[in-house]
């Protein structure tokens, strides 16, 4: 499927920003391909481009969204979703892009008398032992589906697995390996979300190499190609007995056509490059709604109670479910992270919620709620430290980034929260360890700064 003809008139708006998107649109929202950009949306794309930092990219766009036609709007609340997730609002990306599982009227969903839940990192080490490539999938504005990614890293690197690719990764950080952490030039905005940047810094700590594949130009299919043939040029070309683990973006992990229509994903090609045959691990499939909806993901998340990432595993034969086994080999499912009190404090539609922002600029946050997700306390590997607008100094909205103390100004936060409106108190959820706490305005000016320290519980 290839890209409307509107692409052509972005002029100097890097095609990487639109295509992330529009992948996104193909596996998931097929319709909205079906039109060329409207002048308004290619000039929300520039503007886009222009914003100085994050939180000035989600005030440009809490500002232009309401003005765009409404065939534009979902690849824009998608890019909205996604700063939002960048800037740590994960239940608010949430409910702003609310995708929907596209399930056929076929598919068997599991039921517990035949299938059991199972921690999903340990079935898959057990299905990649003898694996030479796996690649699982991310949601580009739900950053819970990174919390597998990094609790899979020393697993497979203990397995043997040697190198790492990242989607969000640019072809020009030559000191990334060096440096030992990802900084905001790095790879894409999708970078700046500090799950992200903790995925890289672990990879490149546990002793991967570390590699970009994604490209820059071309069609929906010049950019699987390009992805393929990045992959093997990186690492199999140079390395024949290599291992790879890759973190990339919905279909592209899919090892047939199917989700992106007549295209040949990423994975298939792969696949036929090296003639290794990947282990593919969906996460988007079946995701979360807020506020919640009776579908298969709900059907699967009451029958299945966890506390983690899971599969369904046979009760049989042992074999985990795959709701489309040409495409990939296992379903994980996360279990809800807004929770019922989100939806209690004021979510609705991203269209009411969008022109109540406009209408009210100076509260940009009416319909934020300020309770983080209990993921990000990775199994109790990090601590919620208490942050409020006290350190915004009466400006808001106002970020709050929390950085290693050893790494630079520029460095991906270890944890990040945004502001919109004063006398608000959050949470950040954070390692042992010494941190840098920033907080800066829309300006990107500091606020307020100091060092603080987090200790064992």
């Amino acid at each position: 499927m290839g890209h409307p003809r509107g692409l052509n008139m972005l002029g100097s708006v890097p095609f990487r920003m639109v295509s992330i998107a529009l992948c996104m649109a193909a596996s998931l929202l097929p319709s909205a391909l079906a039109q060329d950009f409207s002048p308004a949306a290619i000039e929300m794309f520039h503007g886009l481009r222009q914003q100085p930092n994050d939180l000035a990219r989600y005030v440009y766009l809490v500002k232009t969204v309401q003005a765009l036609p409404v065939a534009d709007r979902p690849l824009a609340m998608q890019m909205f979703a996604s700063v939002e997730n960048e800037l740590g609002l994960y239940n608010e990306a949430l409910r702003d892009f609310p995708l929907k599982s596209h399930v056929a009227a076929d598919t068997a969903i599991p039921t517990a008398a035949q299938w059991k839940a199972a921690d999903a990192t340990d079935v898959i080490m057990q299905q990649a032992a003898d694996r030479r490539i796996v690649l699982i999938n991310e949601a580009h504005h739900d950053a819970h589906t990174r919390q597998l990614t990094l609790a899979l890293l020393p697993r497979l690197r203990a397995l043997g697995f040697d190198y790492f690719a990242a989607e969000a990764l640019l072809n020009k950080d030559a000191r990334l390996m060096n440096r030992g952490y990802p900084i905001g030039t790095s790879g894409s905005e999708y970078l700046h979300e500090p799950s992200y940047g903790e995925i890289v810094r672990t990879a490149i700590k546990l002793g991967f190499k570390v590699v970009s594949y994604d490209v820059d130009s071309g069609t929906t299919q010049e950019r699987e190609t390009g992805q393929a043939r990045n992959l093997y040029r990186k690492v199999f070309a140079k390395d024949p007995d290599a291992r790879l683990f890759v973190h990339a973006g919905y279909a592209h992990i899919d090892k047939a056509k199917g989700r992106l229509g007549n295209t040949v994903p990423m994975a298939m090609q792969l696949q036929q490059l090296t003639g290794i045959a990947p282990l593919s691990i969906d996460q988007t499939q079946f995701r979360e709604q807020v506020p919640s909806e009776s579908d298969a993901y709900s059907e699967l998340v009451k029958n299945f109670p966890s506390e983690g990432p899971f599969v369904l595993v046979d009760r049989s034969t042992g074999k985990p479910w795959s709701a489309h086994p040409d495409r990939y080999d296992v379903n994980v499912l996360l279990p809800p992270a807004a929770g019922q009190g989100a939806v209690e404090s004021g979510y609705t539609q991203p269209s009411t919620i969008v022109h109540d922002m406009v209408r009210k600029q100076s509260m940009l946050a009416h319909f934020v709620n300020t309770q983080r997700p209990e993921w990000l306390t990775l199994n109790d590997e990090r601590f919620p430290y208490t942050i409020s607008t006290t350190l915004c100094r009466v400006t808001t909205p106002c970020v709050v980034d929390a950085h290693y103390v050893d790494e630079d100004e520029d460095a991906i936060a270890a944890d990040r929260y945004a502001f919109m409106q004063g006398d608000t108190v959050s949470k950040l959820y954070l390692r042992p360890g010494r941190y840098r706490l920033r907080a800066w305005d829309i300006r990107g000016r500091t606020l307020s700064q100091q060092v603080i320290t987090i200790r064992e519980r």
